[in-house]
């Protein structure tokens, strides 16, 4: 059984650790993080040491490091050098500190819903009544906004009350996608596109010249086009040139944070041969996340 003493010295150094990279870290250095002597520090290493939590690495820039079992101690389940979970305080990024751990507690009284996190780095940098951002998590994409309400500095938790709890559903982007997808070429007439559009029970087409997608068209389009009374233009007259395409192995996530960082509508597909695969939209996810409700 640890003394608070010995976990919070573990604690820290598992937290440089990870800072310098996976690299050994020294006596000194736990000793700053903590406010503490650095010889009672080295003093707790020895014994840490013949517990097997910490191995010593010798040489000048020699120090210390978390042995697996000093992870499993501290109920630390993944590599802190492999996986980073991201953390926002009040809209800002921390970029020295990562998420090992999200458990919800309370999750029966509604309005009332809190979490603690478990954190790999420095959370007294953090105070109470911080607006926290947390993830999105690796596999299961789970983002946490909400208020720091307490810190524990000996076990590095935080306790925070969630304000929503989000989570992508962890699918392939085609798989969501309209995979029967119809294309046009640049002068096809707005009169042939509708009976396309209509006959195929789609909304929107890419348009293809010389096997290159050039453009796209979809209902607004035509919309704008009928409005403005220009019945004889063609597809190459209307459509639009802001095309977005990506492979279709990326994920869900990954789909919807293009379409929003290039403020579109619709992603297209392709596949490893440069051929389209298929068309995702907002529609399309939507879709997607009642489903996944439901």
């Amino acid at each position: 059984m640890l003394t608070s003493v010995q976990k919070e010295i573990l604690q820290s150094l598992i937290n440089l650790y990870r800072q310098s990279k996976c690299t050994s870290v020294k006596c000194e250095n736990i000793a700053d993080l903590m406010g503490r002597n650095s010889g009672t520090i080295r003093n707790q290493m020895q014994s840490l040491r013949s517990l097997g939590l910490v191995q010593g690495v010798p040489g000048p820039r020699g120090g210390y490091k978390p042995t697996l079992e000093a992870y499993q101690t501290l109920n630390i389940v993944n590599d802190p050098c492999e996986i980073h979970v991201p953390i926002y305080i009040n809209g800002e990024v921390v970029s020295d500190i990562s998420v090992n751990k999200i458990e919800f507690t309370s999750i029966l009284r509604p309005g009332d819903c809190e979490a603690t996190i478990s954190v790999l780095g420095d959370i007294k940098q953090l105070d109470l009544d911080d607006e926290i951002k947390i993830g999105p998590t690796p596999v299961n994409n789970l983002t946490v906004l909400g208020k720091i309400i307490g810190r524990d500095d000996v076990d590095n938790v935080l306790l925070i009350k969630t304000k929503s709890v989000l989570s992508v559903p962890n699918a392939k982007a085609i798989d969501l996608a309209s995979s029967d997808v119809k294309t046009v070429d640049t002068d096809m007439s707005l009169l042939d596109i509708c009976k396309l559009l209509t006959d195929n029970n789609i909304n929107n087409t890419p348009v293809i010249e010389d096997d290159k997608i050039v453009g796209v068209i979809n209902e607004n389009d035509i919309i704008k086009a009928v409005a403005f009374e220009n019945l004889d233009k063609k597809a190459a007259d209307i459509m639009s040139t802001a095309i977005l395409t990506a492979k279709d192995n990326i994920n869900l996530n990954t789909a919807m944070d293009l379409l929003q960082q290039n403020n579109v509508s619709l992603i297209i597909l392709i596949d490893n041969d440069e051929n389209i695969s298929g068309i995702l939209t907002f529609t399309d996810i939507l879709k997607a996340f009642i489903s996944f409700l439901n």
